[in-house]
């Protein structure tokens, strides 16, 4: 019936009722979060059951909106690429040559935030198409970056790349016993970053190189060796 009293058309869609789309919405984010608590104390041995009774629902609510414990972590590792995406564009939208320096703490920020359960992200391969589209944000904002001045002429994107995977490595080994050691780290590189005069007697990364070190390179290498495929944002 609809609410003036007539009957609904046949094969109308009945939607759920505003307060049941809300509950159900609550429950999906409540799991979400349980999942990353507990997939980070307990890491791959966390059950469905557990991540449920931390979430405060049945675990037959968390089977239907996830089918599989692996499911539950593909959905954690796209929202983590979801929120990189959108520091991405936000970095992009800027036209001050400061946009570099806002991205490289979101990715920061991003890695402390998943830092408990990071090996299980890096285990669950990402399409390429995102690893691609934030390389060439890099390779963009860097470019404004010495144009405006921000940082020194010198200053490469594969440069930027070491920077991000050093201070990813940084985040992973400091864990919850030095959270804020990946802000200070950053600060620090950014100052050498807009210093002035010779960078460094050292040259840069060749393409090769880079391209060895980006994910596709690292997935080839990863497979060749039997192991799993490194692949988040940007290798």
């Amino acid at each position: 019936m609809t609410v003036s009293g007539q009957a609904s058309p046949p094969g109308a869609v009945k939607h759920p009722p505003p307060a049941t789309r809300r509950d159900a919405r609550r429950n999906h984010d409540r799991v979400l979060a349980a999942a990353g608590e507990v997939l980070g104390e307990s890491g791959a041995d966390a059950g469905m059951e557990e991540i449920a009774a931390r979430a405060g629902v049945g675990v037959g609510t968390v089977y239907r909106r996830f089918a599989s414990k692996d499911a539950l972590i593909d959905e954690l590792l796209r929202l983590a690429l979801e929120q990189i995406l959108s520091a991405t564009e936000r970095a992009l939208a800027r036209t001050d040559g400061h946009g570099l320096e806002e991205l490289l703490r979101a990715l920061g920020q991003s890695f402390a935030d998943h830092a408990r359960y990071a090996s299980l992200l890096l285990a669950h391969h990402t399409d390429d198409v995102t690893a691609h589209r934030i390389r060439a944000a890099v390779d963009e904002l860097t470019a404004r970056a010495r144009a405006a001045g921000t940082v020194n002429p010198g200053i490469t994107a594969g440069d930027v790349l070491v920077l991000v995977w050093a201070m990813r490595g940084l985040v992973q080994a400091a864990g919850q016993a030095a959270p804020e050691a990946w802000p200070r780290f950053l600060d620090i590189q950014l100052a050498g970053l807009r210093a002035s005069g010779p960078v460094s007697s050292t040259p840069p990364l060749s393409a090769r190189q880079l391209a060895e070190l980006a994910p596709a390179g690292r997935a080839r290498r990863s497979r060749a060796a039997g192991k799993p495929i490194v692949d988040l944002a940007l290798g």
